[in-house]
């Protein structure tokens, strides 16, 4: 069937399902008059000139960030809402007395309970944590420092050396361990360097807050021992790659016989470490950055045990501060909430234990099983399943039309997006936590419990074949994401909701809102790296050289563009870490647009507020990146996020689609005018 008439039979529905022509007697949208909020734009400013701003300046000028708030667009509050439906399901249970001992009801409620007890936990001090501490206290040779890095996983401490299991991306059947360095606590190197003002600050903050962090364990001489866990942290950070280099697959994947390890890698007992970790001895494993390795175990044999001691001790009490008093979780956020990102108070307990509880190392899907049934309907599902299907339409008809990939390409192009798998809403089976135990009011016996089930989960998966139908997030949350390995699109219930889909709003705001979400994703598949993997997920070269050396050109002259956008003095969007995000935000606004048009079936979308249909399609995209930014957090971003800021998602993408110029009149001498030749177009 061609492309075209397959996007018309696919469309047939949306005058219900997506909103376009709702009946006059219908429920109205959640957002304004058709799903756009209108009276939040600034029109002194003209839409070529900070798009960003035209849609949303008003609201940009007046929305005061909360206290516990270090940013806030509709992703953020979105996720509040979520959080506010978790709630629901954790109040239900929690004042129950008649649940089942072992149930997930039980374990839901014991763990969200013993969380939200802050007496008992006021009261324990940093007890809870005294194991974990003294067996750092007894560390005496270098066999004992190994046995320590090795329990980092369930200790919550920092290691400069690290192992984890992930999907073999050369061969997505299988698992394989891959073997990582870092060890650092600051967000990205650069803090550790930049001669900046500002980072410089952070630095001799950053002494002192290790200092009062051992001060919770009895360390009295802080200051000196302070400064040497942050020479050390400083070391392990020099020799570490930069982020935008380890996004790069080809550099990124080394496989390693594990016997040479120590030949290639001595001075480190790797057996002792995967022993400690409880991982099986691998016939294989990927070295992710081997040049760093060798100078990292330089690092750690040359520094003495007790500095080491005092590194391990600062991790354990600050990683896990929040499971403890109110003084020590304080102390922690005082830093890393406040300096670090611009946080003026916590968040509420019960925000936090949602998070705690509710995510991806808590009791994830056993919420998100209730969450499903409350608040996610088939009817939501249905309208996703359709908004897909449309895009994958578009994202053909865009792949049939771009002039720089020849057919050779497109042809495997085509066939890598006929195998696109999309999850929506929940996974098709659950997690089974019937191994581990939740007590009442022990939050601590509670966390490590669950550190020990998803560690012994890893550990189990060496040797046998990977598990298609997992998610890597839980149906309450408010995300989405491209699994590479398994070339699938993943999108949680929780994002079903508007300002992202409403059912009663304006297609047009629909496919300029999800549509370009869900573009994006797929995009994923197709940019910078998933380009690197074939239909089956396999990392290889399905490019002629030609059409590669086509590709890598726009994406050189897009990474150029955002590496110009600058929200403050000399902190500066990194176009190389956040390529494959500009990638997939530029494909998604195409393909939505695409598919909003194939939606029309060759009819004119109606005059809506004085609004045409396009207007009110770029209007729903540039309203879903509207966020506000504390300075700290902003600069946290962008030095360590591969996601631009969202006013660049917004203006970086529209400037270099040409429908935007036209139905905005955006013409030269406006500030995001680009002209054609420099515009650029990938998919």
């Amino acid at each position: 069937m061609k492309p075209t008439l397959l996007s018309f039979s696919l469309a047939l529905a949306l005058s219900t399902s997506l909103g376009f022509a709702a009946d006059a007697a219908a429920p109205g949208p959640k957002i304004g008059s058709f799903g756009v909020d209108l009276s939040v734009r600034d029109l002194s400013v003209k839409p070529g000139d900070d798009f960003n701003r035209f849609a949303s300046g008003k609201w940009l000028d007046t929305y005061q960030l909360k206290d516990y708030q270090v940013s806030f667009g509709s992703f953020t509050g979105l996720r509040e809402d979520s959080e506010a439906q978790t709630r629901q399901i954790f109040d239900a249970l929690a004042a129950r007395t008649d649940l089942a001992p072992g149930s997930n009801e039980q374990k839901v409620r014991d763990y969200y309970n013993s969380y939200m007890n802050r007496d008992a936990r006021n009261a324990a001090g940093i007890a809870p944590l005294k194991p974990v501490l003294d067996k750092i206290a007894a560390i005496d040779s270098m066999p004992a420092l190994v046995l320590a890095f090795g329990s980092s996983n369930i200790n919550g401490t920092n290691s400069p050396v690290n192992a984890g299991v992930g999907l073999d991306r050369k061969n997505p059947d299988a698992y394989l361990v891959g073997i990582g360095v870092r060890g650092f606590g600051l967000p990205d190197k650069d803090y550790y360097v930049n001669p900046e003002p500002r980072f410089v600050a952070i630095r001799a903050a950053y002494v002192l807050h290790i200092q009062k962090m051992l001060g919770f364990a009895g360390v009295t001489d802080g200051k000196a021992r302070a400064e040497a866990v942050y020479a050390l942290e400083a070391a392990l950070a020099k020799e570490t790659w930069e982020r935008a280099e380890l996004r790069n697959r080809d550099k990124t994947y080394n496989l390693t016989k594990f016997a040479d390890l120590s030949k290639l890698y001595p001075g480190y007992d790797w057996s002792a470490h995967f022993k400690a970790q409880g991982l099986p001895i691998p016939a294989e494993v990927n070295v992710s950055t081997p040049s760093a390795v060798a100078p990292i175990l330089a690092i750690v044999n040359k520094t003495p045990l007790p500095v080491w001691r005092d590194y391990l001790t600062f991790s354990a009490i600050d990683n896990n501060a929040g499971l403890l008093s109110q003084e020590i979780d304080d102390a922690s956020f005082a830093f890393n909430g406040t300096i670090l990102s611009g946080q003026k108070a916590q968040k509420d307990d019960w925000k936090r234990a949602v998070a705690l509880v509710g995510g991806t190392q808590g009791l994830g899907d056993a919420v998100g099983q209730v969450y499903v049934e409350k608040f996610f309907t088939p009817e939501s599902k249905a309208s996703m399943d359709e908004l897909v299907a449309n895009l994958r339409v578009a994202l053909r008809q865009n792949l049939s039309k771009i002039d720089w990939m020849g057919d050779t390409t497109k042809t495997q192009a085509y066939k890598k997006l006929d195998s696109f798998r999309p999850k929506i809403g929940y996974p098709s089976k659950w997690r089974d936590y019937g191994t581990v135990k939740i007590v009442p009011d022990n939050l601590m016996a509670n966390v490590l419990a669950l550190r020990v089930y998803y560690t012994n989960d890893q550990n189990s998966r060496i040797g046998k074949k990977t598990d298609r139908e997992e998610w890597s997030m839980t149906p309450n949350t408010v995300n989405a994401y491209y699994n590479g390995s398994f070339n699938e699109i993943v999108f949680p219930a929780a994002i079903l909701q508007p300002p992202f889909f409403d059912a009663h709003a304006d297609a047009a705001v629909n496919y300029g809102a999800i549509g370009a979400v869900i573009g994006h994703e797929m995009g994923h598949g197709f940019d910078d790296q998933g380009s690197k993997s074939d239909w089956q997920g396999i990392q290889q070269n399905w490019w002629t050289d030609a059409d590669r050396a086509n590709f890598e050109t726009r994406v050189k002259a897009l990474g150029a563009q955002y590496n110009q956008f600058c929200p403050l003095e000399k902190i500066c969007v990194n176009g190389a870490l956040t390529m494959g995000e500009n990638i997939g935000d530029l494909g998604g606004l195409s393909m939505a647009y695409t598919a909003y048009h194939l939606s029309l079936k060759g009819k004119e979308a109606p005059i809506i507020n004085g609004l045409t249909g396009d207007q009110r399609f770029f209007m729903a995209y540039a309203q879903i990146w509207r966020t506000k930014y504390r300075d700290e957090a902003l600069v946290n971003l962008i030095k360590s996020d591969p996601h631009s800021p969202g006013m660049y998602r917004a203006n970086g993408s529209v400037r270099n689609f040409d429908p935007w110029y036209a139905a905005f009149d955006v013409k030269p001498g406006d500030k995001l005018y680009l002209p054609p030749e420099q515009r650029v177009r990938i998919w």
